[in-house]
C-alpha cells in the first residue's frame, strides 16, 4: 500500500508543470511563408510551442509587405490582434480594416484570412485553444 502511494506520487511529480515557462522570441523566430496559401512570407513566432502541456496557440507573425494568411476554414474561435501596422480580415465573405490595438474576434466554422495593406509590415497576434492538450 505504501508502495503504490509513493508510486503515485513519483508518477504525479513527474507530470507537474513547471510554475511558469518564459520564451524570448528572439530565440524562436523563423522567417516562412505565410500559412494558408503560402502567399508572401513572414517571420514566425511560435511561442506557445515551447511550453509543456498548453491548452491554447499564442503566436506572433509579422507578415511582410503584400503577404495573407489565405483563406481556411477554422475548427476553433480565433482572435488576430494587431500589434502594429495594418491588414484587411475577412470571415465569411465580410472584411474589415484592422490597424494597432483592434482584434477580430472570429468563431468556429468561419472561413477567415487576413493580409497585409499599407506600407509597412503587419505585426499581430494570433491565438486560439487547442482541440487537445500536447505533451
Amino acid at each position: 500500500m505504501i508502495n503504490t502511494a509513493l508510486a503515485c506520487l513519483t508518477v504525479m511529480a513527474m507530470a507537474a508543470l513547471p510554475p511558469m515557462v518564459v520564451i524570448d522570441e528572439k530565440a524562436i523566430e523563423t522567417t516562412e511563408a505565410n500559412p494558408h496559401g503560402k502567399i508572401g512570407n513572414s517571420t514566425a513566432y511560435r511561442i506557445s510551442d515551447q511550453a509543456p502541456k498548453r491548452n491554447m496557440e499564442f503566436r506572433k507573425r509579422i507578415i511582410h509587405k503584400d503577404g495573407a494568411i489565405g483563406l481556411h476554414v477554422i475548427d476553433h474561435d480565433e482572435v488576430y490582434y494587431v500589434l502594429s501596422g495594418t491588414g484587411e480580415v475577412s470571415s465569411d465573405g465580410q472584411t474589415q480594416i484592422l490597424t494597432e490595438g483592434m482584434a477580430a474576434y472570429l468563431y468556429t466554422g468561419a472561413n477567415v484570412g487576413i493580409r497585409q495593406i499599407g506600407d509597412e509590415p503587419l505585426s499581430l497576434i494570433i491565438s486560439y485553444p487547442l482541440a487537445e492538450r500536447r505533451p
